[in-house]
């Protein structure tokens, strides 16, 4: 009977979602989606600035700007905050969520939709920490937090790379990353 009791206690806890996903990125993009990531990353990088979209407990999107890191290789994406945001607890209610930039001077966007997880890990704050944040963050240890955001896909519309969405819908072009 104890050994069935201990299997279940294991089976529960470890069905709970604590950590954060591993997702299987792609590796097979076509010629066309290669161009689709390459307009999305110079729409990026002339953005500077994104809107940051999580959802609140009644599934209210809400959006704030911010100033995310360059993404990764995979458009995995860090941005900072304190943990006394609200959007700290909305990622722990809800991880899903979008990530918009939009580039005036490109005439172009890019959303990224997929989940964000709060980071609290030391090195990682400490080997994203920038000079000047300390007027902002008073205490590196306590007052500080990364959000690490995982998207699942990207869309795109950038007029100067002939990304112009479909004619009739205007859906522009999408690129899933994960498998």
């Amino acid at each position: 009977m104890k050994k069935y009791l201990i299997i279940l206690i294991f089976l529960l806890f470890s069905c709970q979602q604590t950590t954060q996903e591993k997702p299987s990125y792609r590796q097979d993009f076509t010629p066309q989606e290669v161009k689709v990531m390459h307009a999305a990353r110079k729409i990026i990088d002339g953005a500077y600035y994104g809107t940051f979209i999580t959802l609140n407990n009644k599934e209210q999107p809400k959006a704030r700007i911010m100033e995310p890191f360059k993404p990764d290789e995979h458009f995995v994406i860090y941005l900072a905050t304190t943990p006394k945001s609200r959007k700290v607890s909305e990622i722990k209610n809800n991880p899903t969520a979008t990530l918009h930039y939009f580039d005036k001077t490109r005439v172009g966007y890019v959303s990224l939709m997929g989940k964000a997880f709060i980071e609290n890990d030391t090195a990682v704050k400490h080997k994203l920490w920038k000079a000047g944040w300390e007027r902002f963050y008073k205490n590196q240890n306590n007052d500080y937090l990364i959000i690490k955001f995982i998207p699942k896909y990207l869309e795109l519309i950038s007029i100067p790379e002939g990304f112009t969405g479909d004619k009739e819908t205007w859906e522009p072009s999408r690129v899933s990353l994960v498998k």
